[in-house]
């Protein structure tokens, strides 16, 4: 996921952006035009917009650093929501906006970053090549947030570690799955301290309750940490690192729970931590 580059085909009128992550989560990008552009004008911004939300935008200003070369910097305290931003270079007066294409990403300082426990509000930014070749920004704003660690795949259940931030476990703490539906189902099980330092939760999670009654389509429970008895729950989720998506790339091997049925820890499309279980006919 470091300094690693994308073949794209430049047909229309595109910059390319270099990316550099620091440790706190800011973000650098360096932009120079490619063969089918010119180079942007004094005015011009870094353009992040959101998809899926008309008129939602974060603009950058550029500033020049060498000839040819421009460069724009998202600071960690920036406001930018969760989602998913799709860059572009907008210049004053003009009805067009420019693609960005990615370019190198040095992403090695978002590498298992490990903020302060009491850090109220944990943001992640994660700049990834689209399937079209452009560049975009997966962004998380998690206040509070339960950062997911080490899983273990058991013969009947599931184990897995992770760190609190922005909120402290007590008594009755849980950790909640969620089956959505009308009314949703719940199953809880146990949390408790994992031995790291500051924040360190863990639990074991079995199978069968996930897996009750005839199982005849796909089930996806999403996994909450409630940090105390009555607290708000605060779903589980892998962020602080440089992987954009974990949907597909991390993979645990499925056990069978009854009659066929398998259960699998997985992440979702917004790396929350679930457990799939699919009937025997899958």
């Amino acid at each position: 996921m470091t300094a690693t580059t994308t073949a794209v085909t430049t047909a229309a009128a595109t910059v390319r952006a270099d990316c550099a992550a620091d440790p706190a989560g800011g973000l650098t990008f360096d932009l120079a035009p490619t063969a089918t552009a010119t180079v942007p004008g004094p005015e011009a911004v870094l353009l992040l917009r959101r998809r899926g939300a008309a008129g939602t935008t974060v603009r950058l200003p550029l500033t020049s650093t060498a000839p040819g070369r421009l460069r724009a910097v998202l600071p960690p305290s920036a406001d930018v929501p969760e989602g998913r931003w799709d860059a572009y270079v907008e210049e004053p007066g003009s009805e067009h906006t420019l693609t960005v294409l990615p370019g190198l990403r040095d992403l090695r300082a978002l590498v298992d970053r490990t903020p302060d426990t009491g850090t109220a509000t944990i943001r992640s930014r994660v700049p990834y090549p689209t399937l079209a070749g452009r560049l975009a920004l997966r962004c998380w704003v998690r206040a509070p947030h339960a950062e997911a660690g080490a899983i273990r795949v058991g013969p009947s259940g599931m184990s897995a570690e992770g760190r609190l931030y922005g909120v402290e476990t007590g008594e009755g703490a849980m950790m909640e799955a969620r089956l959505p539906g009308e009314p949703a189902r719940v199953h809880r099980v146990p949390l408790t301290a994992s031995g790291q330092p500051g924040g360190g939760f863990a639990f074991t999670l079995p199978y069968a309750p996930l897996a009750d009654g005839p199982v005849t389509e796909d089930r996806l429970w999403r996994l909450w940490v409630i940090p105390s008895a009555g607290a708000k729950a605060v779903r589980i989720s892998r962020i602080l690192d440089d992987v954009w998506s974990r949907e597909h790339t991390f993979v645990y091997p499925g056990r069978p729970v009854a009659d066929g049925v398998l259960a699998t820890p997985c992440y979702s499309a917004a790396n929350d931590l679930c457990v799939r279980v699919v009937p025997a006919t899958a």
